[in-house]
């Protein structure tokens, strides 16, 4: 699933004009397009599935993780790049037609600062300033990329006040998320994604910080996931946690949240440390808000500690650092919150990951 946030307005995004800032209440494409559907029985294919799925509406390679600096100072950092078929000019032999757009974000979250440092870029494939690759994980957006090279991943960000180059190499195979990589969205099958993780993501390189450049090494999470329906009737928003585990275990949960904040559906992978996987129905699995955090830019309320119920299991989650807000109205017309959090089990620290909310200003518009 934010990485998903720069999908949040795109399936009503005024095609006609794809050289600015999509709106969230421009009208809908006239002319009908086929999407590929999600379906169940389908088995990841490695490594062709790493690469981009042009024929379904929506795709995002998302990568979070905990970072440390020379003195030990801990930072969080996020790239997500999102590849959208918009269903416009697919007919149209002209290089201008806006057939896929491709979307990124990338922040760092500095405890020095106080807040997120983030910037993000949109453009339309073609011309060498946007693509992606099929058959491996190559997208790009001018000189932001993330792509597959041999046995590991990189990740390539400059922006106003920070930048980072980072070296991510898995220590396992891919977890495959919900039903084999069919990941349900709702008691209704149709909404759904293709799912996997690289979770424990070996981290490596460099982070500028004001032009001061800082080697870096940490532990990073990877989620690559399509779909072509995805947010389900009468869902605000979601609640989304990766956690990588000091016992060398990883953790998926997520919750579809409804207005009243109940929850609609909710799924969670549990990897063991020796690599088998549990996945776990919306009955064994509670999301409870315990302390909230007010936006003071955008005055939205955010629940920055949870209790997560998975199982028997009952874990509290902490953030970094409060104010990991993400405004992104100049593009999807979004604000969400996005963040490095610690995870526990009573006292003890059992490991880091990252938390994603949406849906607490408004409610979400995804497909």
């Amino acid at each position: 699933m934010n990485r998903r946030t720069w999908l949040l307005a795109l399936a009503s995004l005024p095609l006609t004009r794809v050289a600015a800032a999509p709106r969230p209440d421009a009208a809908p494409p006239t002319s009908a397009v086929s999407f590929d559907p999600v379906l169940p029985g389908r088995l990841p294919r490695f490594p062709d599935d790493q690469g981009a799925h042009p024929t379904f509406r929506t795709e995002w390679w998302y990568v979070t993780g905990w970072l440390s600096l020379p003195d030990g100072s801990p930072l969080g950092f996020q790239c997500t790049f999102f590849r959208v078929r918009t269903g416009v000019g697919e007919d149209n032999p002209s290089a201008f037609a806006p057939r896929q757009l491709i979307l990124a974000h990338a922040a760092i979250a500095d405890p020095g600062l106080g807040r997120l440092r983030h910037a993000q870029r949109s453009a339309r494939v073609g011309f060498g300033r946007a693509g992606y690759a099929t058959g491996q994980a190559r997208v790009w957006l001018g000189d932001w990329s993330f792509e597959q090279i041999d046995a590991r991943y990189q990740a390539k960000v400059s922006a106003e006040g920070f930048a980072y180059n980072l070296s991510l190499v898995p220590d396992g195979p891919p977890l495959l998320n919900g039903d084999a990589g069919f990941s349900t969205k709702a008691p209704d099958p149709r909404h759904a994604s293709y799912y996997y993780s690289h979770p424990r993501l070996k981290v490596s390189g460099g982070v500028t910080l004001d032009g001061h450049r800082h080697s870096v090494t940490g532990l990073a999470w990877m989620d690559h996931e399509w779909s072509s329906e995805y947010l389900p009737e009468g869902a605000q928003g979601w609640d989304w946690i990766g956690l990588n585990l000091d016992d060398g275990g990883a953790l998926m949960a997520f919750q579809m949240r409804k207005a009243d904040g109940q929850a609609l559906w909710a799924n969670a992978t549990l990897q063991s440390p020796d690599g088998s996987a549990r996945t776990f129905a919306p009955d064994e699995i509670d999301f409870t808000p315990l302390r909230e955090w007010h936006s003071p830019r955008t005055g939205t309320d955010y629940p920055v500690e949870w209790r997560l119920r998975i199982g028997s299991r009952q874990i509290s989650l902490r953030p970094l650092m409060d104010d990991q807000e993400l405004d992104s109205r100049r593009s999807t017309g979004t604000l969400y919150w996005e963040g490095a959090v610690r995870a526990f089990e009573g006292d003890r620290e059992i490991g880091r990951g990252y938390l994603e909310m949406t849906g607490y200003a408004e409610r979400i518009r995804v497909g």
